[in-house]
């Protein structure tokens, strides 16, 4: 049981951060060539949501949503031979999660982060609240954070902050929320 554990968490890590890395691998190899990395991350994104979809019977609603906006921003970017709109894909995906998270609370009284982490921890509503309300401008911070680099920085930069930059940040703001966490737990 316990190894079929460690294969399943293998697996997920490796659906997760795979397309990352073979985006890398073919970017760095081709002397920073967008255009030559965008088809293996499109492709690696749609075999990753595709072995989890065959692990799982399912597919999580972030992983479908991420692989369908690589392959139509990594899509229009190689056709219009502009990168333009896979340097858009992170802004407008940050924007997209701050909105459903604000509109969703306010207007349909869904707390879509509750929603998503409430098997992991449980929290009074007032704590759900303040916890979505900071991931939603947490997200815009990181939307306009991104075309800050972009529209300022080498392409080269760019690449290596959605990795070095973004993950970290997500990680040190995950962890900055522990005692907002902590305050609200039921």
């Amino acid at each position: 049981m316990l190894m079929l554990s460690v294969n399943k968490s293998l697996i997920k890590f490796l659906t997760d951060f795979g397309p990352l890395l073979i985006f890398f691998i073919f970017y760095y190899k081709s002397g920073n060539n967008m255009s030559v990395a965008i088809p293996p991350l499109i492709i690696s994104t749609l075999i990753a949501v595709l072995i989890v979809y065959y692990l799982d019977k399912k597919i999580p609603y972030i992983p479908l949503i991420g692989a369908i906006l690589i392959s139509l921003f990594g899509g229009l970017s190689l056709y219009f031979n502009n990168p333009i709109f896979i340097y858009l894909k992170p802004t407008i995906i940050n924007i997209l999660f701050a909105i459903v998270l604000l509109v969703s609370n306010k207007f349909f009284n869904k707390n879509f982060i509750e929603i998503l982490l409430s098997k992991s921890f449980k929290l009074t509503d007032e704590g759900w609240n303040k916890l979505n309300v900071r991931w939603a401008y947490f997200f815009i911070f990181l939307a306009g954070l991104n075309e800050i680099i972009w529209r300022t920085q080498s392409e080269s930069i760019w690449v290596n902050f959605k990795v070095w930059g973004i993950l970290p940040l997500t990680i040190l703001f995950t962890a900055s929320q522990v005692p907002l966490i902590n305050k609200y737990k039921v």
